[in-house]
């Protein structure tokens, strides 16, 4: 396997975006194995070397592309997130801001339907693994911080201000989101997941 650190060095711009492209393609590579190997036998019973070894690279290696176990379960929240933001801020500025919020949590959607059954399973797995549950909370955190400045925005709050209002709407946004996963999951895929969020999201402006 080629990784980035094969590739002759250059200063050139392009053989700098070639060691980048080639780095997410390793990373990509490595997380498609530890994710196949969790599913097959567990979390908790797979280890960094297991996964390495099966990627073709050494313990080293396996953190160059991951600082932990976890990450290669939620390595992907940090992109998601910001994917989040933007499809909020690309929402009609007249639109309400908890509509904004529901529509832009429609990105997490598209992601868990274009997982298909995977996508349940890693729900099951993270509802049944309580440190990647709390990683997974950890990290949606900064989610938070990304989405702050644009809600407070939307409801006319500037500066440093002691305002909850941003905050307050940024979590309850959040923990509908994680709600309505939970019940999906809870379902086993039954349910239908955009309802899910609707009745979740809606439960707080009746």
């Amino acid at each position: 396997m080629l990784t980035s650190a094969q590739l002759p060095p250059s200063a050139g711009t392009g053989h700098r975006s070639l060691r980048d492209r080639t780095s997410r393609a390793v990373r990509a590579e490595v997380g498609a194995v530890g994710m196949r190997l969790f599913l097959a036998q567990g979390f908790e019973k797979t280890t960094v070397d297991q996964i390495a070894a099966a990627a073709g690279l050494s313990r080293t290696s396996f953190f160059r592309y991951f600082a932990t176990k976890e990450d290669v379960v939620l390595g992907s929240l940090e992109e998601l997130g910001h994917r989040v933001l933007q499809a909020l801020v690309a929402r009609p500025p007249q639109e309400p801001v908890w509509q904004a919020l529901r529509r832009a949590f429609d990105v997490v959607l598209l992601e868990v339907a274009a997982m298909g059954d995977e996508g349940l399973r890693q729900a099951r797995m993270l509802d049944d693994t309580p440190s990647l549950k709390m990683s997974q909370l950890g990290k949606q955190l900064t989610w938070q911080s990304l989405l702050l400045p644009e809600v407070a925005r939307r409801i006319g709050v500037t500066g440093e201000t002691l305002d909850p209002r941003p905050r307050a709407l940024v979590a309850a946004g959040l923990a509908c989101l994680n709600a309505a996963v939970d019940s999906w999951n809870a379902s086993k895929g039954v349910s239908d997941l955009p309802r899910l969020l609707d009745q979740a999201m809606s439960a707080l402006t009746e």
